[in-house]
C-alpha cells in the first residue's frame, strides 16, 4: 500500500509541476505582441462550412462570412448534410445574392457526420488553404488573414489554428463554466503547449490547413468522433506544425442546458477514448512532437481520472475518519494542492482574457466541485459507450450539438 502511495504522489507532483510549467508558459505566449506580416501574395482560401439543421443560426453564420477580410480570393462553401429545415432555403438565397457563398448538397452516405462532410467537401472545391468553422460561428473579420500569415510565415507549418469564444457565455452558469474552461484550455492546451514544444491542437473550428497537407495524410478519419484531436495527431507525426494564434478569434454557442452538454461531451470524449486507443497501435504517435499529444491523451483521459478518484475517495474517507494506513506525507495536502493548481489555472485565464470579474472568481473558486467532478461520470458513460460499441461492432454514431435562437441578433 505504502509503494502504491508514493507512486501515486510522485506522479501527481510531476502532474502538478507540469501543469504549473505550462501555466507559465501560456502566459507568456500570450502576452506577445503579434507580429505585422504582409505577404507580397496571398494563396487562395477555401473555407468549409459543414450544415445540419442549422436553420436557427444559419444568417448571423452567413452574415459573419461576409464580413471576413481577406486580400486573396476566399470562398465560402456551406456544405449541407440532409437539412430538413429551412437551413437550404436561407444558404441559396445568400449564394444567389453574394458571388463569396456557395451552396453544396452533400450526398447520403455513411458513418455519418461531420469528418464525412469535409471530405466531401475537399472533393468538389479548390484551393491553396481551407479553414473550418462550424456552422453557428461568428469569426472575427481578420481572423482568416492572421492564420494565413501564421501559416505562411512558421516553417514547417500545415497550418494554423486560432481561438474559441463562447458567444452565449452569459446566459447561465453552466455556459459560464464552459466559457471558462474553454480559456484554460486554450491557456495551457494551446499556447502553453506552442510555446514549449512548439506543437499547437486543432479545435474543430476556425482552423486552417493547406489542401496538401491533408491529402498527404489521407483526408479526415470518417471513424473519428473528435475528427480534430485525431488529425492533429496525425499531421503532428508526418512533421507538421500547427501555430496558435491566438488573435484569430471565432464566437460560438456552447450548450445551455445540461442533458445537450452531456451529450456533446460524451461524443467528444468517445471520440478521444478511439484516438487513446489508435495511439497505442502506432508507434509513430510517440515520435517527436507527436509525444506530447499521445502523452496528453494518456494523463487526460486515463492516469488524471485516476488521480481524481483517488484524491477524491481519500478526501471523503478522511472527512468521515475512516482508519487509513499511516504516512508520511500529509495526504489532504495531495487533494488541497490539486485544487489550488486548478483554481490558479482558472483565475490566470480570466485575467489574460479580460473576463475577470467577483461573479466569474465565484464561479471558478467552486469549478472545481462540481464542473470538473462531471468529467468523472462523463468518461464513465463515454468508456462504456465505447466497450459496448467494440463489443456489437457497430459504428457509434454522430450526435449533432442542440442549437439556440440568439436574443441578441
Amino acid at each position: 500500500m505504502k509503494i502504491i502511495l508514493i507512486a501515486v504522489i510522485a506522479f501527481f507532483w510531476i502532474l502538478l509541476i507540469y501543469y504549473s510549467i505550462l501555466t507559465i508558459a501560456g502566459v507568456l505566449q500570450r502576452l506577445q505582441k503579434k507580429n505585422g506580416i504582409t505577404l507580397p501574395a496571398y494563396p487562395s482560401v477555401a473555407v468549409l462550412i459543414p450544415a445540419h439543421n442549422e436553420g436557427i443560426v444559419i444568417k448571423q453564420t452567413l452574415d459573419a462570412m461576409l464580413r471576413l477580410k481577406y486580400p486573396g480570393t476566399l470562398d465560402v462553401y456551406m456544405l449541407d448534410d440532409a437539412s430538413t429545415d429551412d437551413t437550404a432555403d436561407i444558404i441559396q438565397k445568400f449564394s444567389s445574392t453574394f458571388s463569396r457563398i456557395h451552396y453544396l448538397k452533400v450526398p447520403p452516405g455513411s458513418p455519418k457526420g461531420k469528418s464525412r462532410v469535409l471530405n466531401y467537401g475537399l472533393s468538389v472545391t479548390e484551393s491553396d488553404y481551407f479553414i473550418v468553422f462550424d456552422a453557428d460561428n461568428q469569426p472575427d473579420e481578420n481572423s482568416v488573414i492572421e492564420l494565413v500569415h501564421a501559416a505562411e510565415s512558421t516553417p514547417e507549418a500545415g497550418g494554423a489554428v486560432g481561438y474559441v469564444k463562447t458567444i452565449n457565455a452569459h446566459r447561465n452558469i453552466l455556459t459560464r463554466m464552459i466559457s471558462i474552461e474553454f480559456q484554460v484550455f486554450q491557456l495551457l492546451m494551446q499556447s502553453g503547449r506552442w510555446k514549449m514544444f512548439k506543437t499547437g491542437s486543432l479545435a474543430g473550428t476556425n482552423m486552417l490547413l493547406r489542401r496538401s497537407v491533408l491529402r498527404e495524410a489521407g483526408g479526415y478519419d470518417v471513424y473519428a468522433l473528435a475528427e480534430d484531436a485525431e488529425l492533429t495527431v496525425r499531421l503532428t507525426s508526418l512533421g507538421w506544425k500547427l501555430p496558435v494564434v491566438h488573435h484569430s478569434r471565432t464566437w460560438e454557442q456552447e450548450p445551455e442546458k445540461i442533458g445537450i452538454f452531456i451529450r456533446q461531451r460524451t461524443r467528444w470524449l468517445t471520440g478521444n477514448i478511439y484516438l487513446l486507443e489508435k495511439s497505442f497501435h502506432e508507434w509513430r504517435y510517440w515520435k517527436g512532437r507527436t509525444f506530447v499529444h499521445s502523452l496528453q491523451h494518456v494523463m487526460t483521459y486515463l492516469l488524471f481520472v485516476l488521480l481524481l478518484l483517488f484524491s477524491n475517495i481519500w478526501f471523503v474517507l478522511n472527512l468521515l475518519g475512516v482508519d487509513l494506513p499511516d504516512f508520511e506525507s500529509p495526504l489532504l495536502l495531495f487533494w488541497f494542492m490539486s485544487y489550488v493548481v486548478y483554481t490558479a489555472q482558472i483565475i490566470s485565464a480570466m485575467v489574460l482574457e479580460g473576463t475577470i470579474t467577483p461573479f466569474n472568481v465565484l464561479i471558478g473558486l467552486i469549478m472545481y466541485f462540481t464542473y470538473a467532478q462531471i468529467f468523472l461520470l462523463l468518461l464513465l458513460r463515454s468508456g462504456v459507450a465505447y466497450l459496448w460499441s467494440r463489443v456489437t461492432r457497430k459504428t457509434m454514431q454522430w450526435d449533432k450539438t442542440e442549437r439556440f435562437k440568439d436574443d441578441a441578433a
